[in-house]
């Protein structure tokens, strides 16, 4: 696997906001100093750069398995920001997650969906 820290550092920035990214660099590196260089280098710089699904399926990807795992709002609050910066609308955001109510549940898609509205409210203000 790829471990690219400047790759990794242009695709975050592609992909995230400053504010969602500080917020979570800095409560990693407070944790576990330069964990958030490894997640920048190998998940941004690695998994991110390979080929053969798009971003945006990668959003869907990372909105489907953070609802399926619940409990992750500030995880799943950043994908879903980024989700709607890389252009996806919102309503297509929430098809998606009514999709997954057969896979992963009602309550873990309404909560979701609770998120979206939430972030989907803060973009707009």
């Amino acid at each position: 696997m790829t471990f690219d820290l400047e790759a990794g550092t242009r695709t975050l920035t592609e992909l995230q906001d400053e504010a969602t990214t500080r917020a979570w660099r800095e409560t990693v590196a407070a944790a576990a100093p330069g964990f958030d260089e490894w997640i920048v280098g190998a998940v941004f710089g690695g998994t991110y750069q390979r080929p053969g699904v798009t971003l945006r399926d990668r959003q869907l990807l990372n909105l489907a398995a953070l609802t399926a795992l619940g409990g992750v709002d500030p995880q799943l609050d950043g994908h879903l920001r980024t989700s709607l910066r890389i252009g996806m609308p919102t309503d297509e955001v929430a098809e998606a997650l009514v999709h997954l109510v057969p896979y992963v549940g009602l309550p873990r898609v309404l909560a979701s969906l609770r998120r979206l509205a939430a972030v989907a409210a803060e973009d707009r203000g």
